[in-house]
């Protein structure tokens, strides 16, 4: 029973926490906009990004 003397406040202090973080998050913006990056994945890149180094393939007097 004594246990409950200090899980009742802890599990307090972890609600206020949580209440805390969910007010910060829609103040900051972070639910604003929920479809859009949903949707991002489905878009193509207009141009493919460079690959880094190369590839052996790419120069011109590689072997096929």
């Amino acid at each position: 029973m004594n246990i409950l003397l200090a899980l009742i406040p802890i599990s307090l202090a972890l609600l206020g926490l949580a209440i805390w973080a969910f007010v910060w998050a829609v103040r900051k913006g972070q639910y604003d906009d929920l479809d859009t990056p949903a949707l991002d994945i489905l878009v193509d890149d207009e141009r493919p990004l460079p690959v880094a180094g190369g590839r052996r393939d790419d120069r011109p007097d590689a072997r096929r």
